[in-house]
């Protein structure tokens, strides 16, 4: 059964792992530096701008924020990295709830790690990537923002980090926009798509 992602909708906020729902059903995680795009990729999922909040402000998500896909699946969105200007307390807290929900949660299905098309990948993209290769955990590579670059930029950029990021055979790479000035929202659909499959295999 496919997932109709005209009925993605919140679910919770969690500032603890203690505040995580059950895992009875299969879990995608939204994982990547901060202003990487994921709550503008949630809101292109479900085709509507206000289901996750889009801030300007690099680091505002400082909770993992829970929405559940047509009742098929839920999404978890993580705490970005990476944020400077976070206090260093804070940064710590951001990477403590991330440690925790990566040590606690076991039905962890699929991982999203979006990297922005535009930079190369940061020590932290690099460190994430490095993580989910030593623990075996499912994961799709999605780079972001690729309409800001042309369709040969953003070929050269992902043959560019090919050749360096050590990423797993398995895994499936896309190249998404989550742009409203994009009414093709490039590479979004083949990325829905690839969710359905992996969830209702």
């Amino acid at each position: 059964m496919a997932i109709n992602y005209g009925k993605i909708k919140y679910l919770k906020t969690c500032a603890t792992v203690k505040d995580l729902p059950s895992d009875d059903l299969p879990e995608i995680v939204l994982a990547g530096r901060s202003n990487v795009g994921k709550s503008s990729l949630v809101n292109a999922l479900g085709s509507n701008k206000k289901l996750a909040r889009v801030s300007q402000t690099p680091g505002k998500t400082q909770q993992i924020i829970y929405f559940d896909l047509d009742g098929q699946a839920i999404l978890a969105d993580l705490p970005g990295y990476g944020y400077s200007k976070a206090s260093k307390d804070k940064s710590r807290g951001f990477s403590e709830l991330c440690d925790n929900y990566f040590r606690v949660r076991s039905g962890i299905d699929l991982v999203l790690l979006l990297m922005d098309i535009r930079h190369e990948p940061s020590k932290d993209d690099i460190g994430m990537l490095n993580y989910l290769n030593s623990t075996g955990l499912p994961y799709f590579l999605v780079f972001t923002k690729c309409d800001k670059l042309s369709a040969q930029q953003v070929r050269n950029q992902i043959k560019m980090m090919s050749s360096f990021l050590d990423f797993s055979e398995e895994a499936r790479v896309f190249a998404v926009s989550s742009s409203e000035t994009n009414p093709q929202k490039s590479g979004m659909n083949d990325l829905k798509q690839a969710l359905t499959d992996e969830v209702c295999k």
